[in-house]
């Protein structure tokens, strides 16, 4: 997003002062705003907003690298997204950018804001634990993490299966129809509900839309305490011990929309250490960090594409990356691109804006760890220029203790998406002869031992395409299975993320159904058509299709969540239902939040010592229902 209007080159000056000048006042007008604007509509009115009033003063690195005799003095867009949203709105409001920013409506200077700033506007106060009722009476010290049932992290171990044993489940196949809701948290000001809960030591640890995380009791769902981090926290959060950093014995660890990984004390949430580990605008941690032997591997995705139809945009230089981090200090052991090219200059548009390549390949998901073989493993990303490095939509294998890139399998060839390359109307010039369908690998690869003692690697790409490499071979094909629908054409088909037990492997299908597929050679086990439930406030309307959130096992069951807000399980024989519960609805909460539910669109649910835990409103990039709730469930 470069090159708007010169109007906005006073910006810089008023950086300094806005926050202490102008944020009170910005402040008590956002208290009396409508809720923010939300999923991939708001991204795109902010974009055109920018690109129309911004972007001409406030360049971007590669612009400003590019022609340094033009460098504007205003921040460039990088430094913009390391501010807060309630620091942009003030000088827009009324700070030093109000002359400038004449004729925005007050909606446009929110949405600017909230998409520099990573999260929602004025949701600050109302988020803290501290106003909220029902607090937990004590605060005891953490138990080791391994002395209880739990769930740490996205995956539920190393090797990403999400399955739950039984032990650790409390929760036979024939308990199921009895769950019954427990207690309900409800997220302050939310419009989406981000993340995972990860249950450790007998508490839930999960993040918001709001960039809040909290710790709450898993039985009760009372609050030990919550932490404001920089932007969103859609990240599951990993619980583990950590050292020099006294009295804090456990830390729990996770990342935000700006790329900022985080360590706070696991019982008190008070911050030990921050880290940024791609301090470049539209770099994001979506998936949780991998701990092992004192590391944390943490890995980065971009979103440079969804400008990337700006023909002043110097398109496109952005890389995915892992990095492994000192868990005790948060610092940076090693990092790995997972394009080892570096960009290089392409050709220039007829703008005379210098294009890039190669760029993409992010990794938007919790690497899975492999102890035998030394190795970390991810699924990557879409590339965002042609020519589409190999490593793009691909299984990538790194070492552990250096970071050198072991192998990669890439399941689709030349799959370069920038934006505005699709559909009928005309492509810009950033645009290949031929787009890709943007099939990036947007799940934790699995990593299973068979009956005979082999292991496989499992991950499904966007367009259904369900491939098992062998990490034994340097990632050599095993087997692959197409789920997608016969004429699909560029549909989506499998996004957050499948689970496997022993024998089968589950992936939840946008189509409308859930598939299971034979471990040893990827054949059809069952397919399971699920007809959507009409939201009762959507009478007369299409009910909404598909599934898309992660799906979760554990023995003879596997947990589904639909666009349509309710949560199904289904037996592990068959595919037949066993519960379901509809999510959408108004919620007397625990803290005394109002809070309602919505569409479950991408974080799965998660079962340990008995209960089951799922938050509820997704709107993402299916136009879901929005919500924000942390629901428990229990068959007590």
């Amino acid at each position: 997003m470069a090159h708007l209007p010169e109007k906005f080159a006073g910006f810089l000056l008023g950086v300094a002062i806005l926050f202490s000048a102008s944020f009170p006042a910005a402040a008590q007008q956002q208290a009396e705003q409508p809720p923010p604007l939300v999923g991939p509509p708001a991204r795109m009115a902010a974009q055109a907003l920018f690109n129309s009033r911004c972007a001409s003063c406030h360049q971007n690195v590669m612009a400003a690298a590019v022609n340094p005799t033009q460098v504007k003095t205003a921040p460039n867009t990088e430094t913009l997204g390391q501010m807060t949203p309630e620091a942009i709105y003030a000088a827009l409001a009324t700070g030093v950018m109000v002359g400038q920013a004449q004729g925005l409506t007050d909606d446009q200077k929110r949405i600017i804001a909230e998409f520099f700033g990573g999260r929602p506007l004025g949701n600050v106060d109302a988020g803290d634990a501290k106003n909220m009722t029902g607090h937990c009476s004590a605060n005891l010290p953490l138990g080791n993490p391994s002395s209880q049932a739990g769930w740490n992290g996205w995956g539920n171990g190393l090797s990403n299966t999400r399955f739950q044993p039984a032990k650790g489940a409390g929760l036979a196949a024939d308990r199921v129809p009895r769950l019954k809701l427990k207690w309900a948290f409800g997220l302050p000001g939310g419009a989406e509900t981000y993340g995972q809960p990860s249950v450790v030591s007998g508490r839930v640890f999960f993040g918001d839309y709001n960039g809040f995380v909290y710790s709450l009791d898993a039985s009760t769902g009372c609050v030990y305490w919550s932490f404001h981090a920089d932007a969103q926290v859609r990240t599951a959060i990993v619980v583990g011990r950590v050292r020099g950093k006294s009295p804090a014995k456990y830390a729990a660890y996770f990342g935000d929309k700006k790329a900022n990984i985080y360590a706070v004390d696991g019982r008190t949430g008070k911050l030990l250490w921050k880290v940024n580990v791609e301090p470049r605008l539209l770099a994001h941690i979506t998936g949780g960090a991998a701990l092992y032997g004192g590391r944390l591997f943490v890995g980065v995705a971009g979103s440079e594409e969804i400008v990337s139809a700006d023909p002043h945009y110097p398109c496109c230089t952005y890389r995915g990356s892992l990095s492994a981090l000192d868990a005790n200090t948060g610092k940076t052991i090693w990092k790995t691109y997972t394009i080892a090219e570096e960009p290089k200059p392409t050709k220039k548009n007829s703008l005379g804006t210098q294009l890039w390549s190669p760029a993409g390949a992010s990794i938007w998901t919790t690497p899975t760890i492999d102890p035998k073989r030394h190795a970390v493993y991810v699924g990557t990303g879409n590339a965002f220029a042609a020519p589409a490095a190999k490593t793009s939509d691909a299984i990538v294998a790194f070492d552990l203790k250096t970071g050198k890139i072991l192998w990669s399998y890439q399941a689709l060839e030349n799959d370069a998406s920038p934006a505005g390359c699709g559909g009928p109307g005309p492509r810009g010039e950033q645009c290949p002869e031929n787009p890709g369908p943007d099939w990036d690998f947007a799940n934790s690869p699995i990593l299973q031992t068979l009956s005979n003692g082999k292991r496989i690697l499992v991950a499904a790409h966007k367009g259904g395409l369900v491939v098992a490499v062998d990490p034994d071979r340097e990632g050599a094909l095993v087997w692959k299975t197409d789920l997608a629908e016969p004429n699909a054409g560029a549909a989506i088909q499998i996004m957050w993320g499948g689970a496997a037990d022993a024998q089968n492997v589950y992936y939840p299908l946008k189509s409308g159904a859930v598939a299971a597929l034979h471990l040893t050679d990827g054949s059809h086990a069952w397919l399971a058509p699920i007809e959507p439930a009409v939201i009762p406030s959507e009478a007369g309307r299409r009910p909404r299709r598909g599934f898309d959130a992660a799906v979760t096992a554990l023995p003879g069951v596997v947990f589904a969540g639909g666009w349509d807000g309710v949560l199904r399980a289904l037996s592990t024989d068959d595919g037949h239902s066993l519960w379901q519960y509809q999510t959408v609805r108004d919620y007397a909460t625990v803290n005394g939040v109002l809070a309602k539910g919505g569409s479950l669109g991408a974080p799965g649910p998660v079962v340990a010592g008995g209960m089951l835990f799922v938050g509820s409103g997704y709107v993402g990039t299916g136009n879901g229902v929005p919500g924000n709730v942390l629901l428990a469930f229990s068959a007590q």
